[in-house]
């Protein structure tokens, strides 16, 4: 009867503990506190608190004191790493799903003649790169990510530096056409399916590239796009990944130092100038273009920015380009390595120097204090103007009477416009 007795005692422990009959105690889960792993606890919710026996009488225990929690370390805003959501061309929000989800957009519009203007979508665009072409005028480089607007342009055709900048933000690149030379380099880089213009096949039907006649406007001035179908055309052909560019850090405090200044004035060769004046109501840049106010026919309003930065750059000729004899030639606007730079923010304004740190995807421009220190821009949009030399910026305390200008340009004689 002995032996009965154990094996019944032992049933009874086993039914008690809540095993199966089948189970080895060698085998039950003792509650180890093994952790389990990180994306298995992320997905399914374990008690793992739950004890397995019976509770201990619990014991008096002394008051917790006050610990000191750390707090967590706030991602900065650039010049290498943004918070999930944030722009990296603004420093703000991306304002929807969409945004977030399309890639940099780059459009190519044009600033001479001044026929051209008001240009339409500009203050559209989260960034404006603004450089000289042939023959001393220049054109914008505007990059879109924020906004989608219908009616851009008008637009004009590529350049060299813009294969800079579709390497540095990795973006798409919209344009009317350009030279055989050129439009050979574009098509020959591992990123030609980012390329989308009526002069690789894209309409208007197709992919938003529209002309939109006007009188005392030539053609090549009416070619207008639609930021949406562009996008929407990327997508087809799997290019539209919404890819971060580094570059700009950015801060509502700004940095120490810098100088007073109302505004800024670039002349480039004698053929276009801009003059940014700032606001102090509305804490922007607004922008004059040969003395008069320069707007945006989409919105009705003067061009305007939260930052400027004027970068200096070597610009080197490229008649090798084209063939022997020709009266044609190329701008190669060198921008990597690095340079001076100016740049201008809540009406204070900073000297120090641009870098880029390679010509590696993605690894856009910075601007930084002279011992290294990111130069913090204001979240918003920025403008910035690529020029020769920084003696053809003049910076100015004191604020210039541009209606009087106006004034004296309305009663001046316009010369006959020029081709570019």
């Amino acid at each position: 009867m002995r032996p009965l007795v154990i094996v019944l005692s032992v049933l009874l422990v086993i039914s008690a503990i809540g095993l199966a009959p089948h189970t080895a105690l060698g085998q039950v889960d003792f509650n180890t506190n093994t952790p389990q792993p990180t994306d298995v606890l992320d997905t399914f919710s374990f008690a793992t608190n739950t004890p397995t026996g019976p509770t201990a009488t619990p014991t008096a225990t002394a008051t917790p004191t006050a610990t000191n929690t750390p707090t967590p370390t706030p991602i900065p805003l650039g010049p290498y790493t943004y918070p999930t959501g944030i722009n990296p061309l603004t420093g703000l929000p991306y304002p929807s799903e969409e945004a977030q989800a399309r890639r940099n957009l780059i459009v190519k519009i044009s600033n001479f003649p001044p026929e051209v203007r008001p240009q339409s979508g500009v203050n559209a665009a989260d960034l404006v790169y603004e450089y000289e072409v042939e023959g001393g005028v220049t054109r914008f480089a505007a990059i879109f990510r924020n906004n989608a607007p219908e009616h851009v342009g008008p637009i004009r055709s590529a350049r060299l530096l813009d294969m800079e900048l579709v390497v540095m933000y990795r973006a798409l690149l919209a344009y009317s056409g350009t030279s055989e030379p050129i439009q050979n380099l574009l098509l020959s880089q591992d990123w030609r399916w980012q390329l989308f213009s009526p002069s690789v096949g894209y309409n208007c039907e197709q992919a938003g590239f529209c002309r939109f006649p006007e009188e005392g406007k030539a053609f090549e001035h009416t070619l207008y796009g639609d930021t949406n179908k562009i996008w929407d055309m990327a997508t087809l052909q799997g290019v539209n990944t919404g890819y971060r560019a580094y570059g700009f850090a950015f801060d509502e405090t700004p940095n120490l130092g810098g100088e007073e200044a109302s505004e800024l004035f670039i002349n480039w060769w004698g053929q276009t100038n801009a003059l940014w004046q700032y606001d102090p109501d509305t804490e922007r840049y607004v922008r004059f273009t040969d003395g008069l106010p320069h707007y945006d026919a989409a919105d009705g309003e003067q061009l305007w920015a939260d930052n400027l930065i004027i970068i200096e750059a070597p610009h080197n000729r490229r008649p090798d380009l084209f063939p022997e004899g020709s009266n044609y030639e190329s701008l190669e606007i060198a921008l990597w390595d690095g340079g001076r730079a100016l740049v201008a923010r809540n009406g204070r304004i900073y000297q120090g120097f641009w870098q880029r740190p390679n010509r590696n995807e993605g690894a856009a421009l910075m601007v930084l204090d002279d011992d290294g220190t990111p130069i913090m821009l204001k979240p918003g949009r920025s403008w910035v103007s690529v020029v020769r030399g920084l003696g053809t910026v003049d910076i100015r305390m004191e604020y210039s009477d541009m209606a009087a200008t106006a004034t004296v340009i309305a009663q001046t004689p316009t010369a006959t416009p020029q081709g570019e």
